[in-house]
């Protein structure tokens, strides 16, 4: 009974600790959202923009997965081997997704930024030159 207030400022203490990461996301997101700079010659991809947007790195990680761990180099999609453009379309972020999104820091770097994820495809990969338009 003595130590009434010592309990309700450690019970304070406990639930401010607990709760500040709501606090600050709450308080402490921008106000603006990255505009997603699509190549020009942006006409096929893969899938449409919506599910890229959403799950690009699900279908990078399956790709690694499947390259490195099965040998399997081509998308199928359909049972079928999948073109872009008329080309067989390569499991590879380098051959494949840079050839039209050539611009990282347009493209990548905007949304992984206003997102703070640091993919690592880079640890691996040589990241592209930019393209000087």
């Amino acid at each position: 009974m003595y130590d009434t207030m010592k309990i309700l400022f450690g019970l304070f203490l406990f639930v401010a600790f607990f709760t500040a990461p709501l606090w600050f996301n709450s308080f402490g997101t921008p106000d603006y959202k990255p505009e997603i700079v699509y190549p020009e010659n942006y006409d096929e991809c893969i899938a449409s923009k919506e599910y890229m947007n959403h799950y690009h790195m699900n279908i990078l990680d399956d790709w690694r997965d499947q390259v490195v761990r099965a040998d399997i180099r081509f998308f199928v999609k359909d049972g079928s081997p999948y073109l872009i453009n008329g080309e067989k379309a390569q499991m590879s972020l380098s051959h494949t997704c840079m050839k039209c999104h050539d611009n990282k820091s347009e493209f990548c770097d905007r949304c992984h930024d206003y997102l703070a994820v640091k993919p690592y495809c880079w640890d691996c990969h040589v990241a592209p030159e930019e393209v000087k338009k």
